[in-house]
């Protein structure tokens, strides 16, 4: 198994590297991250990109910082590094207990946050986290920086928002003050999920004031439980109706891990597993 044969660049900022995308567009040039995912599609060659940008020296993509009420991770960062972060566990500790589904540590030591979003797997972990959280995903590219909201990035299987010239640089995730769960089912401990599910509660009063449930495995894109939300807010928490509603319509496609209706019926299960954890959570911060 070896790649085809390719260029290699290793830019040192990020306007190097989208002046390399744009200079080698012919090329079909192809963003190096943590690797995880792009070196072995290249390997199968199933990945043939002419040009392969090394971002590894580019520091303004690594780091975590607090802006105001928001948490920016650089796109370069580590998957581990957000994992250990007392910032994260502070402001989005939905995605530090999802992180630690993601393979087994030599993978996250490796594997980015930019790179696991970028690469848009259907089963992955992060990608429901960052539409359960609203993140807004910064790009830059020729014509400057946008921010795309989570719910208009993912497009379809491995497809995203970002054009061909353009870089994730930083994802930016808003301060959630309630309770959070992450559950998901897999064959194995460090499998990609078959189904896995994100939510978020905000209590108030005995009622649950706001919702936010995303699901993985049950669609070409994560997807949001907007009638599971709906069922929620403003009532007595009621995980099991809640649930039904989240599956309701759902007709994901079955492979040889799990059929239709049985990705169905692990979605029903996990979100009302994953509703009652946020709740009990969000009780006990009060």
């Amino acid at each position: 198994m070896k790649p085809p044969p390719f260029r290699y660049a290793v830019p040192t900022t990020v306007a190097e590297a989208v002046g390399l995308l744009v200079e080698h567009a012919d090329a079909e040039p192809r963003v190096l991250a943590g690797g995880q995912s792009l070196v072995p599609l290249m390997n199968f060659r199933l990945a043939q990109p002419g040009h392969l940008i090394d971002l590894r020296r580019v520091p303004e993509l690594d780091g975590i910082r607090l802006d105001g009420d928001t948490l920016v991770i650089g796109a370069m960062t580590r998957q581990s590094a957000v994992e250990d972060s007392p910032e994260v566990a502070l402001v989005a500790p939905l995605l530090a207990e999802a992180v630690g589904f993601v393979a087994h540590r030599p993978i996250r030591n490796s594997g980015t946050i930019g790179g696991s979003i970028a690469h848009a797997d259907p089963a992955a972990e992060l990608p429901a986290v960052a539409l359960a959280l609203d993140a807004e995903i910064v790009a830059v590219g020729p014509d400057g920086t946008r921010s795309i909201p989570a719910a208009e990035f993912f497009r379809g299987p491995f497809s995203t928002a970002l054009a061909p010239d353009e870089l994730l640089t930083e994802v930016r995730l808003p301060h959630w003050r309630g309770g959070h769960a992450f559950v998901e089912f897999a064959r194995t401990h460090g499998s990609f999920a078959i189904v896995a599910v994100a939510a978020l509660v905000e209590m108030a009063d005995g009622r649950v004031a706001r919702a936010s449930i995303a699901m993985t495995g049950v669609a070409p894109v994560p997807i949001r439980a907007a009638a599971a939300e709906r069922a929620l807010e403003g009532a007595v928490p009621d995980a099991a109706a809640a649930a039904d509603a989240a599956v309701e319509g759902l007709a994901p496609a079955g492979d040889v891990h799990a059929g239709s209706a049985s990705r169905v019926q692990l979605a029903r299960v996990h979100v009302r597993r994953a509703i009652e954890r946020a709740v009990s959570r969000a009780q006990d911060r009060r």
